[in-house]
């Protein structure tokens, strides 16, 4: 009912506003020096409209009245101007930046990345494809704040200041990637950064817009699949490359064209490598050590098909898009629980059936389809500017495979709408929108350590903005709606509660139903005291219901060869009872503080954080292992094959630390930056640490520029990790040498590219501490990979 009243109301205002008549505004775009500036993008604010500057710097765009002007150009200061029917021959004058600007489409409000309060890293262009890997973890580490979950090349997720899974949100075009990653670590995400044009990271809690799931931070990555603007030409690219860590081989491709307002795109990737290769190291399992040179069972093939098509007019913008994903990847350390009745056997025939359970290949078969809309209305009246509708459908299915035999089979479904109405009212500009999500996720098979659950999520946002002079503050609220749904076995856990009803049709299964109301509140500033200086300050309130997997858990977790339990339980004796009294949301109060400077040829940001949460949950080690036969007791004198209980647990925390990221342009030809970042993530009251909290890291990165020929060189030292909670080993640090040289090709109309990149030049072994099989995995060695692409 929400929903239709929302949408009612804006329809009302649509039909009752009027239109405001059209102008055309002549300008011309200049360098401080009163150079013109060729190829600067003139954009309306709120519309899909843009032109370019030509060769005299010189620009002329049909426009509304009471319109704003955004003027961008790489390398430069972005300008936004507001227009009226009597403006013109406009001279628009941008100052030069130390760094790129690109809009963070994640803002909402249009935002480049020096104009937003929260922190927020874009890799895009050639840096996104020259550090493009198969995963978005592996992609993203080298960024200040963020790490990778690392189960595996092939399975490994963005942790943003220390915080994973449930709590970053992983979007694609703002919606969300709807796979199984948020389950568990050896769940590989569905989102293919070979295919992105910009991949946006947002630190801190970015729930106003993304939901309670957002509370570490949002991941977008951003592709064209539905095109926002309007295309008149062929225009194409294509990429192949060669690693050799892996012996893989990557084929990618776009193609993209339009007439008269209709546009279409079509993008697809395929991939196929080996195991891939470690510089020598060793695996204890009892009383055996093994002696490795790779990783096995970590072999991928992997193909992605992306169609979409579009209509943008004057004032709106119609489109959609199908994309599907077929990947095959090993799932490395994997337990096998194979029984064999070995009593009468020979130690030759015990030992083959040893060998046969170890050789066996696990692995995961992944398929999703995803279809997208796009409604976009741009008015530019009294008030409202834009209304915009998006929506989705995912159909995600992973199976686990051993022996041949499908193990475990896990499904989603998901079904989500945004709604946004941007508007402006006398001199605050800010955006209404209302949020809908349905995820119906189920597991069928031996794997099945979570029970089949419907989640729905119902919420309405409000962001506003507004400019004090050389100040701009931002204030935002979040309602949201949140409901999980479950049948959870009677036979195993026999208890009922207040929040349990009996399903009285079935007498093995009751029926679990929870909702919570969760609130995001949030008050920011950014000051820009001087040209190319700014100062950013934030605080925010976020509220976050358990998942499903974090509540209703109980299960064998093979990949990760744990016992899992949810908070909904309560160990008595040897068996766990499903007891779901008192699950209390989890509250975080985020603190930012961000220094930049980006003019001139010396810039830094510096980010200062503090987050105090309350009910963090977390998996915490029991203690207490798992026996098929004896359920759960005591790991003192437990036989070898019993698997460790990790249980999920409910207690106050605290994060802050420091990242940064400088650079300084030495000459024309040569720039030299330093990055890095540290972070302290602990149970508050003196309780200990939490697991798997990434290592602090310290790099540095040289550019240098030949004419055609650019060189990079990257060092980047991952410290050691001692801060570790109850059961979890320490891990030693180690240091990463990276290479790139990128050559430009004339090739008449095409734009080419040979590239070739060094990774772990000196072959270097590193374990990774946030890995859940750190021990078993370990990074890759010294990698070649060979490339070339073009455009045209």
């Amino acid at each position: 009912m929400t929903k239709l009243t929302l949408i009612s109301s804006a329809l009302l205002s649509v039909l009752c506003s009027h239109s405001a008549l059209a102008a055309t505004v002549n300008g011309k775009v200049i360098d401080d020096k009163n150079q013109p500036i060729k190829n600067a993008t003139i954009h309306i604010h709120g519309k899909t409209q843009s032109v370019k500057s030509n060769e005299l710097g010189e620009f002329t765009i049909e426009v509304d009245t009471a319109s704003q002007l955004h003027i961008s150009k790489n390398n430069y200061i972005d300008s936004r101007i507001a227009i009226t029917d009597s403006s013109n021959n406009l001279s628009v004058s941008l100052k030069p930046t130390s760094v790129e600007t690109v809009v963070v489409y994640a803002s909402a409000l249009h935002k480049n990345s020096l104009e937003m309060i929260s922190p927020v890293s874009v890799l895009s262009g050639d840096e996104l494809r020259n550090k493009s890997k198969p995963t978005l973890g592996e992609t993203l580490k080298g960024l200040p704040g963020v790490n990778a979950s690392y189960f595996g090349p092939v399975s490994s997720s963005p942790i943003i200041r220390g915080l994973d899974g449930p709590r970053v949100k992983i979007t694609q075009n703002g919606l969300d990637s709807s796979d199984a990653s948020r389950i568990g670590p050896d769940h590989a995400t569905s989102s293919d950064s070979l295919a992105a044009e910009q991949i946006e990271v947002l630190r801190g809690p970015s729930t106003l817009l993304y939901g309670s799931g957002a509370i570490g931070g949002v991941v977008n990555v951003v592709d064209n699949r539905i095109p926002t603007s309007s295309m008149d030409t062929l225009t194409g690219a294509a990429e192949y490359s060669h690693d050799t860590v892996s012996n893989s081989n990557t084929v990618a491709a776009k193609l993209e064209t339009g007439t008269e307002g209709f546009n279409f795109h079509f993008d697809g990737t395929k991939r196929s490598g080996d195991d891939y290769q470690t510089p020598t190291f060793t695996i204890a399992d009892d009383d055996d050590v093994e002696i490795e040179n790779s990783v096995e069972n970590t072999f991928i093939d992997s193909e992605t098909l992306n169609f979409g098509s579009s209509y943008v007019g004057e004032h709106l913008t119609v489109g959609f898009s199908y994309g599907s994903i077929n990947t095959d990847y090993g799932i490395p350390g994997h337990e096998h629980h194979h029984e064999h009745d070995h009593e009468g056997e020979t130690e030759e025939e015990h030992a083959e059936h040893d060998d046969e359970a170890a050789e066996a290949p696990v692995y995961a078969h992944l398929e999703q389809d995803r279809w997208q809309g796009l409604v976009s209305y741009a008015l530019h009246n009294n008030w409202i500017e834009t209304i915009k509708l998006r929506v989705g459908y995912t159909d995600y299915f992973h199976q686990e495979i051993e022996d041949g035999a499908v193990g475990t089979t896990f499904t989603n479904q998901t079904t989500e709408a945004r709604l946004n109405v941007e508007h402006k009212f006398a001199d605050w500009h800010g955006m209404i929108g209302y949020h809908y999500s349905d995820s119906d996720y189920n597991a069928i098979g031996e794997e099945a350590f979570t029970p089949a659950s419907v989640t729905t999520t119902n919420a309405l946002y409000l962001l506003e903005e507004r400019e004090f002079g050389d100040v701009t503050v931002e204030l935002g609220a979040r309602v949201e709606d949140y409901k999980i749904e479950s049948q959870i076995s009677e036979a195993e856990h026999g208890h009922d509660h207040d929040e349990i009803e009996e399903d009285h049709d079935d007498e093995e299964t009751i029926g679990y139903n929870k909702s919570f109301t969760n609130l995001s509140v949030s008050a920011g500033a950014i000051w820009q005291y001087k040209p190319g200086h700014s100062i950013a300050t934030s605080i925010s309130h976020s509220e976050r219901a358990p998942l499903s997997a974090e509540l209703l858990s109980n299960g064998l977790h093979i990949a990760t060869g744990t016992y899992e339990l949810g908070l909904g339980y309560n160990i008595e004796g040897n068996e766990a009872h499903f007891e779901p009294e008192n699950i209390k949301q989890e509250t975080s109060t985020n603190l930012d503080l961000s220094l930049r400077r980006f003019s001139g040829d010396f810039g830094y940001t510096v980010n200062f954080f503090y987050n105090d949460i309350k009910n963090f949950y977390f998996q915490e080690n029991t203690g207490l292992v798992f026996d098929e036969e004896d359920g759960l007791e005591s790991a003192i004198g437990a036989h070898h094959d019993a698997v460790a209980v990790y249980q999920f647990n409910s207690k106050d925390a605290e994060l802050y630390g420091i990242e940064f990221d400088a650079h300084y342009q030495v000459t024309s030809n040569a720039m030299v930056k330093v990055f890095g970042d540290s972070t302290r993530v602990k149970l508050k009251d003196n309780a200990g640490n939490l697991p798997r909290i990434p290592a602090n890291k310290l790099g540095s990165e040289l550019q240098y520029d030949l004419g055609d020929l650019q060189l990079t060189l990257t060092g980047t030292h991952y410290f050691d990790q001692n801060d570790v909670a109850a059961f979890e080993t320490q891990t030693d640090g180690y240091t990463l040498f990276d290479a790139q040289a990128n050559y430009q090709l004339g090739l008449g109309a095409v734009d080419a590219q040979l590239y070739i990149n060094v990774d772990n030049i000196t072959d270097e072994l590193g374990f990774v501490h946030s890995s859940f099989i750190k021990d078993k995995a370990p990074l890759p060695g010294r990698n070649f990979r060979f490339g070339i692409r073009g455009y045209f």
